[in-house]
């Protein structure tokens, strides 16, 4: 059941990427896509949240930290907008599952989590593989890699917050501070940018912000039913997905530098899954044995 909602959630996470490419192209403003996709959110988070109302102390005890994630999920979400523009859907997925890396970086300092050796390599190799993808010194590089970099970070942050703050918060009350905060964060510049489009391309915004809010529900469903150490490889069905709608849609292939560093996140990131995963069955057993 787990992995099928995993699944199903990276499933709509590919819809609303590749949907929002197609605006993009079609010269629709990022800004605007984005204000729509938390505003869409927000109105279905909002209704939940009326029905089953918010603890005082769920606010008052974590508000900065819901900022701060507020922050880190809408600037992330505005970065990957500019990048799926120029980038493909395939060199996006993989620069995009650096996250795993970015998160087991940052556990050290930001959560006391002790990162042992084989996590220190994986670590590396996964920015080995980062460097592959983006290829910095090679004449064909893409500066709106960076915007999928600093994406990577964003969900990284956004992340960590999420784990620390998860069983203090309920789901409902989280997905409504973040549609919220993204929707008055982007209200000024939207109206500045907000050009006329049709119905059916403003049924394609709302579209992205309902499956980017039921994906993001799913997910949480799943850590429910299963542990993430047993749902964390499922995640990289997203390259899949995003793989074949970049062919399918938009006559897109992967080239062998994406191909190579995305095998190599991939491997650097099952690496992290299984230490963190014989950590936790082995109780107190120490990462360098």
């Amino acid at each position: 059941m787990a992995i099928a909602l995993v699944l199903a959630a990276y499933w709509l996470f590919s819809l609303a990427d590749s949907s929002t490419k197609g605006m993009t192209l079609l010269g629709v403003s990022v800004l605007q896509i984005a204000f729509v996709r938390y505003c869409t959110q927000l109105v279905i988070s909002a209704t939940e949240t009326a029905c089953r109302g918010i603890h005082k102390s769920e606010v008052s005890d974590h508000f900065w930290l819901l900022m701060l994630r507020g922050a880190m999920l809408a600037s992330a979400t505005v970065s990957n907008f500019y990048a799926l523009k120029v980038l493909s859907l395939s060199m996006y997925s993989a620069i995009m599952f650096s996250v795993p890396i970015i998160v087991s970086l940052l556990s050290w300092p930001v959560l006391g989590e002790r990162v042992g050796p084989w996590r220190w390599f994986a670590i590396v190799m996964g920015f080995m593989g980062v460097l592959i993808i983006v290829a910095p010194f090679n004449e064909n590089f893409q500066w709106a890699s960076l915007f999928s970099l600093y994406a990577a970070f964003g969900l990284a942050v956004y992340s960590l917050i999420t784990r620390k703050i998860v069983r203090q918060v309920r789901p409902h009350v989280l997905q409504f501070f973040t549609g919220a905060f993204g929707t008055v964060a982007l209200l000024p510049v939207a109206i500045w940018f907000w050009e006329p489009v049709s119905f059916r391309l403003f049924l394609v915004m709302v579209f992205v912000g309902t499956a980017s809010w039921a994906g993001h529900e799913l997910l949480t469903r799943a850590h429910k039913h299963a542990d993430a150490s047993v749902l964390m490889p499922y995640s990289y069905s997203f390259i899949i997905y995003m793989s074949l709608f970049g062919y399918f849609l938009y006559d897109e292939l992967p080239s062998e530098f994406t191909l190579f560093g995305a095998v190599v996140i991939v491997a650097s990131g099952l690496i992290i899954w299984y230490r963190e995963r014989r950590i936790k069955q082995g109780g107190k057993e120490h990462e360098s044995t």
